[in-house]
C-alpha cells in the first residue's frame, strides 16, 4: 500500500479491497476501495465514502445564494449525479371556472406541496407539469391535472360547477354553483389545499370562489343576489429566489341581478406555471402548475 509520486503519471495512493482493508486504521487515513470502486476515508471507527459535489440535471436551471434550483413548467426528468436531498415544491394545476355569465363558480387551486430533505437517488426522477383545466361558457369548468415529481403528487384544482350545482373536488375544490339553490364547494386535499366557497343565496345568486392553498373559498355576497365569491388564498414561496404566491382559488361569476364578479385570491395572477383556479374577472381557464427542486450548491 505504498504511495507513489511520479512526475508525469501523478500521486498513487494507497489500494485495498473492502475485505483487505487496514487492520487498525487511524482517523484521516484514505485509500482506493477497488470493491466499491471509490475512495474512502476513515472517520471515528466508519470508512466513509468520499463523495463527489452533489448536482443534478433537468429543467430550467438558475442559482440564488447558496442554492441551486430547477424550474419545471413543462415535464422532464431530474437527474442527481449521487444521492442527496432536496428542496421541493410541486404545484398542479387549477381548475377552470364555470359557465361565463352569470351564477357559474370559481375553479379550485392547484394542489401545493412543499418539503426539505427529501431524499433522491443517482436515477432519473419523473417531474409531470398538471396542465390547468379549461373554463366553460355552458357547463362545470375542467379538472387541473396533477402535478408530479418522484413519489410526491400533487392533486389538480377541482373545477367551478356549473348553476345549481356542487363544486368539483380537487387539491382545492372549485366554488358551488349560484342560480335557484345553496350549494356547496367541492372539498379540497388534506396538506394541499381547502374547499371552495358556496353559493349564498336562492333567487339568481352567483357563484362561490375556488379554494386556495391558503384558505377556503368565499361564498357569494349580496342582497340582490349579485356578487360572486373572492377566491381562496395563495401561498407564497420563496424557493425560486423570489417571493411568488402560488395555488390561489378563482373568483365566483356574478348573479343575475345587479351583477358584480367574483376575485381571485390573494396573490392570484393571469398568468401560467402558478396553479391558480380559473377566475370570473380576467382568466376562464385554469393556470398550469410548476415544480421547483433546489438544494445547497
Amino acid at each position: 500500500m505504498a504511495v507513489i509520486i511520479h512526475g508525469t503519471t501523478g500521486i498513487q495512493g494507497a489500494s485495498w479491497t473492502t475485505g483487505g482493508r487496514p487492520a487498525s486504521p487511524v482517523n484521516g487515513q484514505q485509500g482506493y476501495n477497488s470493491t466499491l470502486g471509490a475512495l474512502e476515508v476513515y472517520i471515528n471507527s466508519d470508512w466513509r465514502i468520499m463523495a463527489q459535489k452533489f448536482s443534478a440535471t433537468g429543467g430550467t436551471i438558475t442559482t440564488s445564494g447558496s442554492y441551486t434550483i430547477h424550474s419545471f413548467t413543462s415535464s422532464g426528468t431530474f437527474t442527481p449525479n449521487s444521492s442527496g436531498s432536496v428542496e421541493y415544491l410541486v404545484v398542479a394545476g387549477g381548475g377552470g371556472r364555470a359557465k361565463s355569465n352569470y351564477y357559474g363558480a370559481g375553479g379550485g387551486a392547484g394542489g401545493y406541496r412543499t418539503a426539505t430533505g427529501f431524499a433522491v437517488a443517482a436515477t432519473g426522477l419523473t417531474v409531470t407539469i398538471g396542465a390547468g383545466g379549461a373554463g366553460s361558457a355552458s357547463s362545470t369548468g375542467a379538472d387541473g391535472s396533477d402535478s408530479v415529481f418522484s413519489s410526491i403528487t400533487s392533486v389538480g384544482g377541482g373545477g367551478g360547477a356549473t348553476p345549481d350545482q356542487v363544486g368539483n373536488a380537487g387539491g382545492s375544490g372549485g366554488g358551488g354553483g349560484g342560480n335557484d339553490n345553496v350549494v356547496a364547494g367541492g372539498a379540497g386535499t388534506a396538506g394541499q389545499g381547502n374547499a371552495g366557497g358556496a353559493s349564498q343565496e336562492t333567487d339568481a345568486s352567483a357563484g362561490g370562489g375556488g379554494g386556495g392553498a391558503g384558505g377556503v373559498g368565499g361564498t357569494s355576497t349580496g342582497t340582490s343576489h349579485g356578487t360572486g365569491g373572492t377566491g381562496g388564498a395563495g401561498l407564497q414561496s420563496s424557493i425560486n429566489g423570489t417571493a411568488t404566491y402560488y395555488s390561489a382559488g378563482g373568483g365566483g361569476v356574478q348573479g343575475y341581478y345587479s351583477p358584480a364578479m367574483g376575485v381571485g385570491g390573494t396573490g392570484w395572477a393571469d398568468t401560467a406555471n402558478r396553479g391558480h383556479g380559473g377566475s370570473a374577472t380576467t382568466q376562464g381557464d385554469g393556470s398550469s402548475g410548476i415544480v421547483i427542486i433546489r438544494y445547497l450548491t
